[in-house]
């Protein structure tokens, strides 16, 4: 049975049956401070939670921390930031088979990920896709990425804000997915995201810009 304690408040002149075997204790009141009564309740039960057991849960991969892993190789990156196949990759430069070889040499010498780890990284797109997620791209490369769109058109103050935004990202995250362009925040500046901003032509443009520049982080 599990126990229960009792708590009576001085002065009080309520009368109440506790349970038998109920532990009482009264606790003095700080003078000059507002009593508020609370009513008791009273519990009798018993502990059926029984042994525990173990439960094996599907789809979480065993022994891998891919958070653990991109902290380690961001901050090995910085440190690395010269070498020549991260530098292409911040200046969305495209990438030979032999800068992928060179790239993934220096993060096994350096011990940063474990075989599984970068079994995974390859299965999700190669070193070359995971490293540019994680350094971003270039500024300048990424304004450099939209020239050919942007040259001879007078773009309107919507599309040269959602341009920005786009170059925001690619700035940041290194690359885009184009499914982001029907999402927030392109969906705050029109509900229909980029449909709503550009015609069907220049839609096509844009999206194969974003192609163009991750292809160039894969060899």
């Amino acid at each position: 049975m599990a126990l229960l304690e009792v708590v009576i408040q001085p002065g009080s002149t309520r009368s109440h049956a506790p349970p038998r075997g109920a532990r009482f204790h009264q606790h003095a009141w700080p003078r000059g401070r507002a009593r508020n009564w609370r009513a008791f309740v009273y519990s009798d039960f018993e502990d059926e939670i029984g042994a525990g057991a173990d439960i094996e849960v599907s789809g979480v991969p065993v022994g891998t921390d891919m958070d653990r892993f991109r902290a380690k190789a961001r901050q090995f990156l910085m440190v690395n930031h010269n070498h020549i196949a991260i530098l292409k990759l911040r200046r969305n430069e495209a990438l030979t088979a032999t800068d992928l070889s060179e790239l993934e040499r220096i993060f096994v010498e350096a011990g940063i990920g474990t075989a599984e780890e970068m079994d995974r990284i390859r299965q999700d797109g190669g070193l070359g896709i995971f490293v540019r997620s994680l350094v971003g791209l270039d500024r300048a490369a990424a304004v450099r990425a939209f020239d050919k769109f942007i040259e001879g058109r007078k773009l309107t103050a919507h599309q040269h804000e959602f341009v920005d935004m786009v170059i925001d990202h690619l700035t940041a995250r290194g690359m885009m997915d184009p499914r982001l362009l029907y999402e927030s925040p392109f969906t705050d500046l029109d509900p229909l995201g980029v449909a709503g901003v550009f015609g069907e032509g220049d839609v096509v443009q844009l999206i194969q810009i974003l192609r163009d520049v991750e292809g160039r982080a894969a060899a």
